[in-house]
């Protein structure tokens, strides 16, 4: 007998043909539209209720996100200053310009040609000529030996070209053979540059960066620990509630999930509260800086964390906060079996 002509009597009664209704089908089953509602609900409630835990218990909640704020401050703090200091360096490279002093013999026309093709020169900023007349008058400005140089007869000043690099404080062994492609021109007498103080900078600033570098990976482990530390006690706290769900076979990522969550959340809060405190101590400090920098005739100004950086900034610590439950998490539930 065929499957599909089942429609004889059954216990004595005729029945009708089934017919296989394939939309009921599909519901039963879930199609991947269903499926993934399904799944945004579940996540849903799971971000907003862990929320709601951290907002239950607001003095523990306030502690941790406090510290975590005040070690992502530092570490944020860190980055800023040394993107200062990169600013501070770019203004500084005018100081490591060459000076180029031509010989006696060459006249004001020739510099100015000579002068234009530095400036074609792809390793070259900027570059300024400095005629004999401007030499002595600034000579006479700052020397305060005006009236002995009024007596000369003539101008023993040469003729000076000063040539501005490019990544001059990154790149030493280009501004040493740049110096001495100048050297071999034959209108140069010679050429000056301080080297040592190029690489004293160079120094100072990979120092910066590297401890900036150590620092932030330092803070970031404590953040890591610190919010899993915060996790488990939670999951202690609710160890009755997981060993429930684990006795009705709740999988381990789904009892994972709302304390992923909450460390997200830990972690967020933490990183917007940390961008406020860096913005606040950037503008206590902005008017006491650039005062500074006006009195030494400079035009120096604090740098912000841009829109990208606080993105990061927000981005990562969020991360930190996921990865240091998940951490947690995995080794606890594997853990804790139920009795």
């Amino acid at each position: 007998m065929k499957q599909g002509n089942k429609d004889y009597i059954r216990k004595g009664q005729p029945v009708k043909p089934v017919r296989h209704d394939t939309r009921q089908t599909k519901i039963a089953g879930g199609n991947f539209i269903d499926k993934l509602q399904a799944h945004r609900d579940l996540h849903a409630h799971a971000l907003f209720s862990s929320l709601g835990r951290l907002v239950a218990s607001p003095f523990t909640s306030i502690m941790t996100i406090t510290v975590l704020a005040i070690a992502i401050s530092l570490a944020s703090g860190f980055y800023i200053l040394v993107m200062n200091l990169q600013q501070l360096t770019g203004s500084l490279e005018i100081s490591n310009q060459i000076s180029l002093f031509l010989k006696d013999d060459v006249s004001g026309t020739h510099a100015s040609k000579l002068a234009d093709n530095l400036r074609k020169n792809p390793d070259v900023q900027s570059v300024k000529l400095i005629s004999r007349e401007q030499g002595l008058a600034e000579f006479q400005r700052y020397s305060g030996f005006g009236a002995a140089i009024n007596a000369l007869e003539n101008n023993p000043l040469p003729i000076v070209i000063q040539v501005v690099p490019k990544n001059s404080l990154e790149d030493k062994q280009g501004l040493e053979n740049l110096l001495q492609s100048f050297q071999r021109y034959p209108e140069v007498d010679f050429a000056q540059v301080d080297l040592q103080w190029v690489e004293r900078l160079q120094s100072i600033m990979a120092v910066a960066r590297l401890f900036a570098i150590l620092l932030n990976l330092m803070l970031g482990l404590a953040v890591l620990f610190v919010i899993g530390n915060t996790i488990r006690l939670e999951l202690h706290n609710r160890r009755d509630e997981v060993v429930i769900a684990k006795l009705v076979g709740a999988t381990n990522s789904f009892i994972q999930r709302p304390f992923l969550y909450s460390g997200f959340w830990i972690g967020f809060i933490s990183g917007v509260a940390a961008w406020f405190i860096v913005t606040v101590l950037m503008l206590i400090l902005r008017q006491p800086v650039e005062k500074l920098s006006g009195l030494y005739e400079g035009s120096f100004h604090l740098l912000f964390l841009s829109f990208t950086d606080t993105l990061a900034l927000i981005f990562i610590s969020s991360m930190l906060g996921v990865l240091g439950s998940w951490s947690v998490l995995v080794y606890q539930l594997r853990q804790l079996k139920p009795e």
